[in-house]
């Protein structure tokens, strides 16, 4: 889901480029099985992980072999509260939800329910793209692979921030989402196919997917720390509340929310130990594990297989700064619902996931039968990647590599970049320009033909904005420059304010009006930039 909280896309900015296949299988080797000692040092750098990158609270789980090794909290569930995290405290898993959704999809093949390879429209007639061929060419599995021609986050303004519209609404306003890419030609991360995956998991099966996901996994599997989204949380629940830093500076705990509207992206919450009952059923390929003679399989090695099957090449990036090097992959691509790369030459199989205040990851080595999860309970990838790398390199018996000095160096890089990114707006702007028309002038209702109604009005305190079916985008327009201003949303936590620029005909009337992000900072699903405002005739 969202990007520097689903962070995705930062996360394999170390990247890489392989034909699409199965990935090569190398002979296993035995798992570094740590001592107490090397337990108590490895407790000691998640401790200072979590300090260092101002996590509240956060869980770690490790699997080997059908064994957990370890399962354990740190931390407090939420500030200035005494309840703490443990192994059992439910965290948002955000886009860790997408291998459920694959593994439903394949589930239902083995159920002679329907085909991966099918098209989309076989099974949602009303189905559409912007594009006529890839409405008609769109295969089941293309839904999960980020290979649709899409940009990056597209659509994701229709659900984020939460949205008044359908997963149904969501899904028919594709048809005006534009295409940036060419069908199959490239990767670029999105959410809102995995709502139409969510969708064809219900027409094929005839439950809705909280059921699936109930009947089908959580309970066979004894998840009983699971659920389905926020809204399936129960009073009384070990849960943990989201922190976020308001405008980049003060961190602070953030309301619960939910998805409800693409649920099938990302929407289940879960504990650490439910998250290793996940772990170890992938790396038992699809068989529960502990069942002895009645072993019960939810889906098949063929159908993991193809889980775990490259269909889209990643391309590999030099990692943001030197200390990352260890970690920069030979290959990375995207399956279904995973990440697949490499490691210290071992193959990995990986996802992490974003939220409001919430960001996790959870990586397996399928050849070791290994497997680690990180929830956390703040805005931090570099925590979650560090504590991961760290418990590989215990794992493998690798030589220590200092992962927390490595990310710290990688977030204030992060930073820097963004600070000159404003200093050179800052050095643009003609600031004692003023706007070509009287500020109400700029009222009225504006319309993009994917999202919809966008209005400017006067309020108390000169002209805000406000997205007709997201209540939290809400902001209050500054003047920057000529004709272009700057919405500061009232809700600090989303960190996303933009420049709103309007354009005029020869006439002189309001022609577009155009967004765009002021930080490099902001969540790729903030997606202002692919809006075209038009004023209401």
């Amino acid at each position: 889901m969202r990007a520097p909280h689903l962070v995705l896309a930062l996360a394999i900015a170390l990247g890489g480029v392989t034909p699409s296949g199965v990935l090569a299988q190398p002979q296993p080797a035995a798992v570094k099985v740590p001592d107490a000692a090397r337990l108590a040092r490895f407790d000691a750098f998640v401790e200072a992980v979590r300090q260092r990158f101002e996590v509240p609270g956060l869980s770690v789980a490790i699997v080997e072999d059908g064994k957990l090794l370890m399962q354990r909290g740190y931390g407090l569930r939420e500030l200035g509260k005494a309840e703490k995290v443990d192994a059992h405290t439910m965290f948002a898993i955000a886009s860790n939800t997408k291998a459920f959704t694959a593994a439903a999809l394949n589930m239902l093949q083995e159920d002679g329910k329907l085909k991966t390879t099918d098209r989309v429209i076989d099974h949602l007639p009303w189905f559409r793209m912007s594009d006529a061929y890839v409405t008609r060419e769109m295969r089941i599995r293309d839904l999960l692979a980020h290979r649709s021609g899409l940009g990056l986050g597209a659509g994701d303004l229709l659900y984020w921030p939460p949205s008044s519209y359908s997963t149904r609404e969501v899904a028919e306003r594709l048809k005006d989402v534009p295409l940036s890419g060419g069908f199959r030609e490239r990767y670029a991360y999105d959410n809102i196919l995995f709502g139409v995956a969510q969708l064809v998991i219900e027409q094929a099966s005839g439950m809705s997917y909280r059921q699936f996901l109930q009947s089908r996994i959580f309970d066979p599997l004894g998840m009983t720390e699971t659920r389905y989204n926020s809204i399936e949380l129960k009073p009384g629940d070990n849960v943990a509340t989201g922190h976020e830093k308001f405008d980049r500076k003060e961190l602070l705990p953030v309301e619960t929310v939910s998805w409800d509207n693409v649920s099938g992206a990302g929407g289940i919450y879960a504990s650490a130990h439910d998250m290793a009952r996940w772990m170890e059923l992938q790396l038992a390929h699809g068989v529960i594990s502990g069942s002895g003679e009645s072993a019960k399989r939810l889906f098949g090695e063929d159908r993991q297989r193809e889980m775990w099957t490259m269909l889209t090449p990643i391309p590999v990036n030099k990692p943001a700064v030197p200390e990352l090097a260890p970690a920069m992959p030979n290959f990375s691509g995207y399956g279904e619902g995973w990440v697949l790369s490499d490691y210290a030459g071992e193959r990995m199989a990986w996802h992490t996931g974003g939220w409001p205040g919430q960001v996790s990851r959870l990586t397996l080595l399928p050849d070791r039968k290994l497997g680690v999860v990180v929830l956390t309970g703040a805005e931090s990838s570099a925590a979650y990647n560090a504590i991961t790398y760290e418990a590989l390199d215990m794992l493998l018996g690798r030589g220590d590599h200092d992962w927390l000095a490595a990310y710290t160096a990688a977030t204030a890089k992060s930073q820097g970049d963004a600070e000159q990114s404003w200093s050179k707006h800052v050095a643009a702007r003609a600031a004692d320009s003023k706007p070509s028309l009287p500020l109400e002038k700029y009222a009225g209702t504006y319309s993009d033909p994917w999202y919809g109604d966008v209005m400017i009005r006067q309020g108390a305190h000169g002209l805000e904005m406000q997205f007709s079916k997201t209540a939290e985008l809400l902001g209050d327009l500054e003047h920057w420059q000529h004709d272009t201003f700057i919405v500061r949303w009232r809700h600090r936590k989303l960190n996303a304010d933009a420049f709103v620029s309007f354009t005029f005909d020869a006439d002189g009337k309001i022609r577009e009006v155009r967004m765009d992000k002021v930080s490099p900072l902001t969540d790729f699903s903030f997606d202002f930039q692919d809006l075209r405002l038009t004023p209401h005739s």
